[in-house]
């Protein structure tokens, strides 16, 4: 966090993220802790959606943000190949017993673990000690996300191949292979919000599987090894290391849920492929007043939530007004992690009045003088 040059700032309360800055067991807690708070939210929701279900009215017009990400997964339909709900209850308490265990292990780092990781008996856990300013370190914490996020791609990749995911096309779940088609993955980064083939958005996650698993790799071993002045010369040291800090890597990671969260808003709001009527409900039109919205195209007087509106609406206009503030999020902290002192904005504007007081006082009003 900036310190303004002071090293012995403190910060009030609601400046969590102060708490946490230095200390790498505490941070790891918090982490578990929220993890806990997503799989809590994500089980209790999915009960409580499933509670007020109603299948004489289209999910995608009530309240089925959970129910519609499971169904388009191919979760939830009985063995004639309807959607009835069966299972979405044992993977909704599956996730609120896994809350438990997050938040347990939350406790532990919390109370009873060392605050630093790097204090540790624990060798293997010393390595994720939190230095912000040493590019290996980063780097090293680095691969390890991206081998958790190859995983998960591949969980999905083999869950569409060997269970099935549901297909708009033919109102049904079916097995789905992905199409590893490299000129179709770099043509589809430009027009992704039209993909309309699951062997394609299968064989896009087979490629991101393998570009972060090689990521992982390469930045697991780049921050394990010393790479600087001696294999490769100097011109492989890290040329940003002199903007690495705690507020830097926040508003990259700001930048980087904001990004993706906007994407997500355009994405949803008029693909049916990936988000599938039956679920989401209709296409969304695009409006714009004084920011970008989106409004409802279908019939929605059976709605019976979100103020009337259809789960699609819900979704990308949330999305999307989530990102906007995370990339204001994003430019706060960068603008701090380069040294800007927002301290001086007022006297700036203050100073701006002076002179604006000045200069009309001197009969100029704005105007050149004669």
């Amino acid at each position: 966090m900036q310190s303004y040059g002071n090293p012995d700032v403190t910060y009030d309360w609601w400046a969590g993220n102060s708490v946490v800055t230095n200390r790498s067991g505490r941070f790891i807690a918090s982490h578990i802790g929220h993890t806990g708070l997503i799989a809590f939210a994500a089980g209790g929701s999915t009960l409580w959606e499933l509670a007020r279900y109603n299948p004489d009215i289209a999910m995608g017009h009530q309240s089925s943000l959970f129910l519609a990400h499971l169904a388009s997964i191919g979760i939830g339909f009985d063995e004639a190949g309807a959607w009835t709900g069966v299972g979405v209850a044992a993977i909704a308490i599956v996730h609120l017993i896994l809350s438990m265990v997050y938040g347990g292990g939350a406790l532990l780092h919390a109370v009873y673990f060392e605050a630093d990781v790097q204090d540790s008996e624990v060798t293997q856990a010393r390595k994720f000690k939190l230095e912000w300013d040493n590019p290996d370190n980063q780097t090293f914490i680095l691969g390890h996300h991206l081998f958790f996020f190859g995983v998960a791609c591949i969980w999905f990749v083999e869950w569409a191949r060997i269970h099935g995911i549901y297909d708009p096309a033919i109102g049904a779940v079916r097995q789905v292979n992905y199409n590893l088609d490299l000129t179709m993955i770099w043509n589809r980064q430009f027009d992704f919000i039209t993909i309309d083939s699951l062997e394609d958005v299968m064989g896009g996650h087979a490629f991101l599987a393998f570009a972060e698993l090689t990521g992982a790799t390469i930045h697991m071993v780049a921050g394990s090894t010393k790479w600087e002045n001696k294999r490769l010369g100097e011109w492989s040291r890290y040329k940003g290391s002199e903007l690495l800090s705690a507020e830097a890597v926040l508003s990259w990671s700001l930048a980087g849920i904001g990004w993706m969260a906007i994407v997500a808003a355009f994405w949803c709001a008029s693909n049916t492929t990936v988000y599938p009527i039956e679920w989401f409900g209709e296409p969304l039109e695009l409006k714009f007043a004084v920011s970008p919205y989106w409004v409802d195209t279908g019939d929605l007087s059976d709605a019976t939530a979100f103020w009337g509106h259809s789960t699609r609406a819900a979704l990308s206009n949330v999305h999307y007004y989530l990102g906007f503030f995370f990339l204001q999020g994003h430019f706060w902290h960068a603008l701090r992690a380069l040294g800007f002192d927002f301290r001086k904005v007022p006297s700036a504007i203050g100073n701006q009045k002076d002179a604006t007081t000045l200069v009309e006082g001197a009969g100029f009003n704005g105007r050149a003088p004669r």
